[in-house]
């Protein structure tokens, strides 16, 4: 029997399995990718490490550092392996696994899902039109231009306007491809302002704020796009990449074949602070639970999802009492979404609204927990607040997260 199954190598999983392999355990990381180290292995531009590991790093050596750090710890790190079905065992749970060299069934003590997230792509958006190459995501982008060296095109529209939308344009340029437009539904883009100035004037693109991509035009490929504005105007932009940005999901599936209680509005497994589900031996972290968080914070989740998990390993103990942690509007979603007694560590939140200077309250029945002002939220950017905001909560009535 394995100690411990990690499934998913981006820095999550990996920073779990370093931290867990340091102390003896029997470690073992699971990716159905070529290689370790997530979305940060294909996102080659400088920004990462610099608040887990101390020093600036560019994606590819970000993941290299944390993977090493995983197998010099003493994990067993095995890539090309896609995990198939997961079924709760008898304190622990039952994974089959599926590589170049078979098929096996794995049976661990603990699981550590850390399987993140991904981008909505165009057929889940109901975008409407017909169905040329040329559309993608940014995953998909940043995997061509990065990892395999070829080129998208040499027009493209952006659809979104979020961090990873201007990531977007920077990739496309890299690859000689020029953006012609960014197009959102949203009031304004959601991203930092410095970012927004810097990639308009350096590639001259237009904002197209509230409007949408209405149709898609092409038959081998793309050739345009129809853009509709909240008023109704109408606009043809000639291009042969589209790509898709934001917009993040879960990746759940194994989740939903285990049969965890699920968050209502993510639909990522429900967890209580230390990252556990109510699955005896079986937590969660990353971006499964918080699309899509920085690679810093889901690698700080792999810290403290160790600790859990190493604490059930030492003491078979598991929560069987929790309370739902709800978030009211226009709060779109909190996680953890369970508390559990004695359980601590951050609490993430996604609002549907800009605003400077909120204050945000966690309340239980006539109680108040916890109550700070944030210097600002924005959608499509979670945002976190101190762990020992629950540190009051009983079990005794939810816990509501509100905007005062």
């Amino acid at each position: 029997m394995t100690g411990v199954l990690v499934i998913g190598a981006g820095p999550a999983g990996l920073t779990a399995a370093a931290t867990l392999a340091r102390q003896g355990l029997d470690v073992r990381v699971v990716d159905r990718d070529e290689a370790p180290g997530g979305v940060p292995r294909s996102s080659d531009h400088p920004g990462y490490g610099v608040r887990d590991l101390r020093r600036p790093l560019t994606g590819p050596a970000y993941a290299r550092m944390l993977a090493e750090r995983a197998s010099d710890a003493g994990a067993q790190i095995d890539v090309r392996t896609t995990v198939t079905d997961l079924d709760r065992g008898d304190g622990g749970a039952v994974a089959w696994l599926t590589s170049p060299s078979g098929r096996e069934e794995v049976r661990a003590r603990a699981v550590v899902l850390a399987t993140g997230c991904r981008e909505r792509p165009r057929t889940a958006r109901l975008v409407p039109g017909t169905r040329p190459a040329g559309i993608l995501t940014t995953g998909w982008l940043q995997r061509l231009v990065h990892l395999d060296h070829r080129s998208p095109g040499t027009r493209a529209v952006v659809v979104g306007a979020e961090h990873v939308s201007f990531s977007a344009v920077v990739t496309l340029a890299d690859a000689g491809c020029r953006t012609v437009a960014m197009v959102t539904e949203a009031d304004a883009h959601t991203s930092f302002a410095a970012f927004d100035v810097a990639a308009r004037a350096r590639y001259g693109f237009p904002l197209l704020a509230r409007s949408r991509v209405e149709a898609i035009h092409g038959s081998d490929r793309v050739a345009g796009v129809t853009v509709v504005r909240e008023d109704g105007a109408r606009a043809y932009l000639e291009c042969d990449t589209l790509v898709f940005t934001g917009d993040w999901y879960p990746e759940n599936d194994l989740a939903v074949r285990a049969g965890l209680p699920r968050q209502r509005a993510t639909h990522a497994p429900s967890v209580d602070a230390a990252l556990r589900t109510p699955a005896p031996g079986i937590l969660a972290a990353g971006n499964l639970l918080h699309p899509a968080a920085t690679a810093d914070a889901c690698a700080r989740d792999g810290a403290h999802v160790a600790a859990a998990t190493l604490a059930w390993l030492e003491s078979g103990a598991w929560p069987v009492e929790a309370v739902p942690l709800v978030a009211e509007a226009p709060l779109l979603w909190a996680t953890p979404d369970l508390v559990t007694p004695g359980a601590s560590g951050p609490v993430r939140l996604q609002t549907g609204v800009a605003a400077n200077r909120p204050r945000l309250s966690l309340h239980q029945g006539d109680r108040t927990l916890w109550s700070g002002r944030l210097a600002y939220i924005r959608p499509t950017r979670p945002f976190a607040i101190p762990g020992r905001a629950l540190a009051g909560a009983d079990m005794t009535a939810p816990v509501r997260a509100v905007l005062d």
